[in-house]
């Protein structure tokens, strides 16, 4: 069998890689970095450029093509440069619940302002999976007077405060057991009652807002259901697959920008006569990162063709995000001990790139529960 990435994909490749030398500015992105700032400069160029919602229908100013061409986006993109490229291609993150389940006004008045660059998107849901009673979906939804009544609070939310609107999951059914009684309800982002209970202070992907968000008695159309009543937890699981695909390509992108930087630098550095590419241990070291980064990325390409086909294989997302993380954070930890003392300087950028990737190793799911989900694909079943 021969995988091989099509002239158009390459063609996406390269426009995303040309974009990206052209408008990623280092100062700027360390400036933007330090103050937590949004690139919507960036951002309003990519969307009219079509990068911006790649895999959304074409009806709704998306470009009609697949995660496979999103994840070669997002690769590209953070490879230029971890934080602008994670800031830009998480700009959408959970307008693909609205996009699969809404109904035709919800996505016509949604879709394509994110699209269009003129909106952010979020996703209110658990950190985790709630599947068997664990990790309990914190927010509630009561009809009243025909409307959503939503309470609670969600923390760690990708574009909390900043974005337009989130598909919030909540609890429907009260009265029913464990996972079930979930549904989704898309959030306008200036209801009366919602509000940033805590802006997160993260370590890595800082041009990207993470908040916690309150949300008291926020009153909301009955219309702004997203698909159906108790079809919640599917369209979640639907989600995270895409969502960990989408993690998985950033953090192929970060990985190979930190391989990228390393290689330049110890063909430039010299110590004890030669340049310190010349030496057996710095060059194993190279193969190593450059190993982890292809196995990582065969994975990954896999893993988002399959949802271009329109079947998802949770196990293979899982295995693709954990393995993408994995090896960008050990790459750009191994990105710092090469560059030495320099590499612990905002000058040579790797130091951003380990917090960037670090960052994603936490951000849509972390290490164990992904674990739990691959463990629990392949055992199946005890008796």
């Amino acid at each position: 069998m021969e995988f091989k990435l099509s002239k158009s994909q390459k063609d996406i490749q390269k426009a995303a890689r040309d974009f990206a030398k052209g408008e990623f500015d280092k100062e700027r992105a360390m400036e933007m970095d330090r103050n937590r700032t949004f690139p919507r400069e960036l951002h309003q160029k990519a969307s009219e450029l079509g990068f911006i919602g790649i895999h959304f229908d074409e009806a709704y100013m998306g470009g009609g093509l697949g995660f496979l061409e999103n994840v070669l986006l997002a690769e590209e993109l953070c490879r230029q440069d971890a934080t602008m490229g994670g800031a830009l291609m998480l700009a959408g993150y959970g307008a693909e619940c609205l996009l699969r389940s809404g109904s035709s006004e919800l996505k016509e008045a949604f879709i394509p302002l994110v699209a269009e660059g003129k909106m952010l998107a979020s996703a209110a849901i658990p950190e985790t999976i709630p599947v068997n009673g664990s990790n309990p979906v914190s927010l509630t939804a009561e009809k009243s007077d025909d409307c959503w009544v939503i309470k609670g609070r969600v923390n760690h939310v990708i574009n909390g405060g900043a974005a337009g609107f989130c598909c919030a999951l909540c609890r429907t059914d009260t009265g029913a057991v464990s996972d079930k009684g979930l549904s989704m309800i898309l959030v306008d982002g200036d209801r009366d009652g919602l509000s940033v209970a805590d802006r997160v202070e993260t370590l890595g992907m800082r041009m990207t807002a993470v908040a916690d968000l309150h949300f008291d008695n926020v009153r909301l159309p009955l219309s702004n259901l997203i698909g159906k009543e108790g079809q919640g937890l599917k369209q979640l699981l639907a989600f995270t697959s895409e969502s960990r695909v989408l993690m998985a390509g950033l953090a192929l992108g970060i990985g190979q920008g930190a391989l990228d930087r390393t290689i330049n630098y110890v063909k430039q550095r010299e110590q004890f006569g030669q340049k310190i590419g010349r030496f057996q241990v710095t060059a194993h070291k190279l193969a190593d990162m450059a190993l982890s980064l292809e196995q990582a990325r065969s994975l990954t390409y896999q893993a988002a063709w399959q949802l271009n086909q329109k079947k998802p294989d949770p196990r293979l997302t899982s295995m693709a995000k954990l393995a993408a993380t994995r090896a960008a954070v050990t790459v750009a930890h191994e990105a710092i001990q090469l560059h030495g003392g320099y590499g612990y300087t905002t000058e040579y950028e790797v130091e951003r790139f380990c917090r960037d990737a670090k960052t994603l190793e936490i951000m849509g799911g972390t290490t164990g529960p992904i674990k739990d989900d691959i463990a629990a694909a392949i055992i199946r079943k005890i008796k």
